[in-house]
């Protein structure tokens, strides 16, 4: 059963313009390991992380580091949910989240269905 879908899209140069301008952002968007990936990568994964909480409801008191965005051997991302999000993940009875990333022409999306 889909328990919810959330999508995104990120304009890669404006996404590392706010990058730039406000440092901070950053470690507060992204876990270390995420934060070392290339601009086009992490513009993906706040991608992903904006079409979970969606999928999520849009909720507020989602903290971003408790959605990291990791990668298989094979390279297949997915996530690994902590925290506040595993807890509204649980409570709605996900029992799978699936995670699609895609960046080219400056534009970055994610896709994520949740199953249950």
């Amino acid at each position: 059963m889909i328990i919810g879908v959330g999508i995104d899209v990120v304009d890669v140069a404006r996404f590392g313009e706010s990058l730039e301008r406000t440092p901070g952002l950053t470690p507060r968007l992204f876990t270390p390991s995420e934060a070392e990936r290339p601009l086009a990568s992490l513009a993906a994964r706040f991608a992903a992380k904006e079409a979970l909480a969606k999928a999520l409801g849009a909720p507020s008191g989602l903290h971003w580091h408790d959605a990291e965005i990791v990668s298989e051997t094979t390279g297949r991302p997915v996530f690994a949910l902590r925290g506040s999000v595993a807890a509204l993940a649980d409570s709605l009875g996900v029992a799978s989240v699936h995670v699609s990333l895609s960046h080219d022409a400056g534009i970055a999306s994610a896709m994520v269905v949740l199953e249950g």
